[in-house]
């Protein structure tokens, strides 16, 4: 009887990428605002609109490119993350382009001997910009910890970026705000793009300095009160933020950073002082400047009460924004069928999340929260993965400050807060908003990669094989 003998080696099998879950999850981001374009075009014409095979493909190879991209270079990637950020993209282009057939923003326009000019196609030319610098930052940041060496580098910029609002001949003041500047005919927010950058300074000072800012010098009331010259960083940041409320009159910028710079403090501290103390200084910061500066002064007073607009001719767009999501009640007017164009200028940037109320309902502003909420969770479960404290940091920065945006946007519509001036995140018209925050998807989903990629696994040892007989 003869035998033979055949060597296998076992080997170790890594995570699932998980990228034909996203491929699946794509479809329908893209399917969906497909149907959206569709069923808009159906309401306010009675026939499809001309442009929705365009709208589709268009949307389609966005996603498509988006999702090679990352199969290629951050295979084991978050799956839901691309998918959720291209189905608010591709509904805020619907409803931008709902917004553009209303016949009362072209006659106010023309009253106004304005031309009015269609924000859908330069919406959609500014989200293939977002996904092209998606592309960059995944084929250029190969390693996310190498941003770590850049940290006080980007603090330079951060503040430079700040500050160009404020520079003469290049800043411009657009309704009391000086939050944007004029480069070759285009309207850039600085302030988009600093957030991001921010974000890496805070995530490498605080992952050096957590320990010193965590030690405590007494227990008052159930809190560990920080050292006094702990309290510095925070201190300098709170400044900074009311030297932009102050000159720029931009309290939601200033909200955006101080917030994600407590909530990051936190989350390197373990320390619930430090958020009692941010809620604190930022309430004595907003209480102050509302009283003194005139343009944070009457948003605040238009807060206060929305209807007095009627009566003494100021701005109407907060109480415009309430009765818009009174009338929407649980599951809205229809796509197409609502009157949120009152609002006036603003309804396509500012205020598109009355759309939203007023035509999908409540059911529909949950869901369209819901799916700002995942985002948030995906790059907070990212930062729980994450295995290095700085790319634990800067995760939950780039999450915290997104999460901060959302509220001070919708709260601000809502009339829960006074008004900021932000722009909704990928829903919103605005090409600064929505190219930074995909940059910012990008830097999430290049830290989920080194996350969830497996460790190399150790040379094979000749112990380590099985021999397996065979008999014929």
């Amino acid at each position: 009887m003869s035998s033979t003998s055949n060597t296998t080696t076992i080997s170790t099998v890594g995570p699932p990428s998980r990228r034909n879950t996203e491929l699946a999850m794509l479809a329908f981001a893209v399917i969906i605002p497909i149907f959206a374009y569709a069923n808009v075009g159906l309401a306010m014409s009675d026939e499809l609109p001309s442009g929705l095979l365009n709208y589709g493909l268009g949307l389609g190879f966005l996603a498509a490119v988006g999702h090679l991209v990352v199969r290629k270079w951050a295979p084991y990637a978050d799956p839901l993350l691309l998918p959720l950020a291209t189905l608010i993209n591709g509904l805020g282009l619907v409803i931008i382009w709902r917004l553009d057939q209303s016949r009362r923003l072209a006659a106010r326009a023309e009253a106004a001997g304005q031309t009015f000019t269609a924000a859908a196609p330069r919406q959609l030319m500014y989200s293939a910009l977002g996904i092209a610098l998606f592309v960059a930052v995944l084929l250029l940041l190969k390693d996310h910890r190498k941003l770590q060496r850049y940290t006080y580098i980007s603090m330079f910029f951060s503040i430079v970026l700040l500050l160009l609002p404020l520079v003469p001949g290049l800043g411009m003041n657009v309704f009391g705000a000086r939050i944007w500047i004029s480069v070759a005919g285009f309207s850039i927010q600085p302030a988009e793009f600093a957030k991001i950058v921010i974000a890496v300074f805070f995530a490498g000072y605080l992952m050096v300095k957590r320990d010193a800012l965590a030690l405590a010098s007494r227990r008052f009331m159930g809190m560990y009160l920080p050292r006094g010259r702990d309290l510095f960083p925070i201190l300098t940041v709170w400044a900074i933020s009311i030297l932009i409320l102050v000159f720029e009159t931009d309290l939601g910028t200033s909200l955006l950073f101080f917030g994600m710079f407590v909530v990051m403090l936190y989350v390197a501290t373990e320390r619930t002082s430090w958020i009692v103390f941010g809620l604190l200084m930022s309430a004595v910061g907003a209480v102050t400047v509302g009283s003194i500066e005139p343009h944070v002064k009457t948003r605040v007073d238009a807060w206060l009460d929305p209807f007095a607009a009627f009566d003494n001719g100021t701005t109407d767009q907060i109480a415009q924004a309430m009765m818009a999501f009174g009338s929407g009640g649980t599951v809205g007017t229809g796509l197409g069928q609502g009157n949120s164009d009152l609002i006036g200028f603003a309804a396509n940037s500012d205020f598109i999340l009355a759309t939203v109320g007023e035509e999908l309902g409540l059911a529909g502003t949950m869901a369209i929260l819901l799916v700002y909420a995942l985002i948030v969770e995906r790059g907070a479960r990212t930062a729980l993965a994450a295995r290095d404290p700085f790319g634990k940091m800067l995760a939950i920065g780039l999450s915290a400050a997104f999460a901060i945006q959302v509220f001070v946007v919708a709260g601000g519509v809502m009339g829960l807060i006074p008004l900021t001036g932000m722009t909704m995140p990928f829903m919103a018209y605005g090409g600064s908003s929505v190219i930074a925050n995909w940059a910012l998807i990008a830097v999430l989903i290049r830290i989920s990669d080194t996350a969830r990629r497996p460790a190399p696994a150790p040379a094979p040892s000749p112990d380590a094989e099985m021999t397996q007989v065979v008999r014929p």
